[in-house]
C-alpha cells in the first residue's frame, strides 16, 4: 500500500481564485494517497470559508478546520502539525499550484535517499500565474545541501511549500517555543540534525509573488522600496531596516529559534557563535571587519550573488546605503 502523505495548508482571506486553482492543483496530483489539512485563520470574507466547505464536501481527503479567533500562520501551522498522523507531511501555501507530480517525485526522492527532508525548486509566477522566473534556486541562491551542512543552521534552507519532511521531524517540531519564527526553517533545522537533506533542481510548482505575501520572493530592492516609502530613505532609517528586518528578523532570530530545539553539542556551540556574530554586526554603523566569521558561518554552495550582497550590508552599511538607497 503507498504510503500516505499528509499536506497542510493555512488559509486567511484568500484570494479565491488562487486558493481554488492551489486546492485543485493538490486533489489532482499523480500521487493519490494524500490528506489536505486545511486551517482557515478566523477569516473576514464568508467566500473563503464558503469555498472550503464546498471543497470538503466534494473530496473525502479534504479536512477543514475554522479557527474562532485568529492564531498568525506560524501558530495556525503548528495546530495543523498537531492533526496529521501520516509518516510523510508537505507544507502547502495557499496561493501556489502545484505541478501534477510534485507529491509523486518528492516522496520517491525522500524514500530512496533516506533523509528527513527534500525540498525541490519552483518557478516563480505573477498574479495571473504567468512565469517571471523560471528557476528559483537559481534566482534567490538556494543553499543546495545533500546530508548535513552547517548552512542548515545559519540559513532557512528551502522554503516550506517545496518541502516534504518524516513524521520524526515533525515530532520534534512540536510544541512551538516563543522563538520560532519560520516553520519551514525549523523543519530543515530538524532534519538536518538527524538523517539530513537533499533536493530536486526540477521545478515542481508555481510559487506565486503578488502584493500581499506574508515573504514572498521579492528581492532586497524590492523590501527596501517598500520601506522606503513607509519609512524615508534617510541613513538612519536604513540603519533601522538593517538591524531588524534583515540581521534581526532574517538571520539572527533564526538562529535563536534553532538554538531552543539544538540536540547536539556542536551544534549548540555554532549557534552562540552565530549569536554572537549577528549582535556584533548589527551595532556597526559604517564598517564591521569581522569578515571571516561571516565566510564561516553563511558561506556555502550556490551563494554568490547572496553573499555579495550580505556582505555589504553585513559589513560595509555605509556602502550598501549608498548602492541599495541613493
Amino acid at each position: 500500500m503507498e504510503e500516505k502523505v499528509d499536506i497542510i495548508m493555512t488559509t486567511y482571506n484568500t484570494d479565491i481564485a488562487y486558493l481554488k486553482k492551489q486546492i485543485d492543483s493538490i486533489v489532482s496530483q499523480t500521487y493519490k494517497n494524500i490528506s489536505l489539512l486545511i486551517s482557515d485563520d478566523n477569516s473576514s470574507k464568508k467566500e473563503v470559508q464558503d469555498i472550503l466547505k464546498e471543497y470538503e464536501r466534494q473530496d473525502e481527503r479534504i479536512k477543514v478546520y475554522f479557527q474562532e479567533e485568529n492564531l498568525g500562520y506560524i501558530r495556525n501551522f503548528e495546530f495543523l502539525l498537531k492533526q496529521t498522523a501520516a509518516n510523510y507531511i508537505m507544507f502547502a501555501d495557499h496561493d501556489d499550484i502545484w505541478y501534477e507530480d510534485k507529491v509523486e517525485k518528492t516522496l520517491k526522492k525522500l524514500i530512496e535517499e533516506k533523509v528527513d527532508l527534500v525540498y525541490c525548486n519552483a518557478q516563480q509566477i505573477d498574479e495571473e500565474g504567468k512565469i517571471i522566473k523560471e528557476n528559483y534556486f537559481k534566482y534567490k541562491n538556494v543553499p543546495l545541501i545533500n546530508g548535513n551542512s552547517k548552512l542548515a543552521i545559519s540559513r532557512c534552507v528551502g522554503i516550506g511549500c517545496s518541502q516534504i519532511f518524516t513524521k520524526s521531524v515533525k515530532e520534534k517540531m512540536i510544541p512551538f517555543t516563543d522563538n520560532v519564527m519560520a516553520h519551514d526553517w525549523l523543519a530543515a533545522f530538524i532534519a538536518n540534525e538527524n538523517n539530513g537533506m537533499t533536493y530536486i533542481e526540477e521545478p515542481l510548482f508555481g510559487y506565486r509573488l503578488h502584493n500581499t505575501n506574508v515573504f514572498g520572493g521579492r528581492t532586497l530592492s524590492q523590501n527596501l522600496n517598500k520601506w522606503k516609502e513607509k519609512n524615508g530613505k534617510s541613513y538612519k532609517s536604513y540603519l533601522k531596516y538593517r538591524k531588524e528586518n534583515v540581521i534581526d528578523k532574517a538571520y539572527l532570530n533564526g538562529a535563536k529559534m534553532c538554538l531552543d530545539y539544538a540536540k547536539k553539542d556542536e551544534d549548540k556551540i555554532f549557534l552562540n557563535k552565530i549569536i554572537d556574530y549577528y549582535n556584533n554586526i548589527k551595532k556597526s554603523k559604517y564598517i564591521n571587519f569581522h569578515i571571516i566569521k561571516f565566510f564561516r558561518i553563511l558561506g556555502g554552495k550556490n551563494l554568490f550573488k547572496k553573499m555579495i550582497k550580505e556582505l555589504i550590508i553585513f559589513h560595509f552599511p555605509i556602502i550598501g546605503y549608498l548602492i541599495f538607497i541613493k
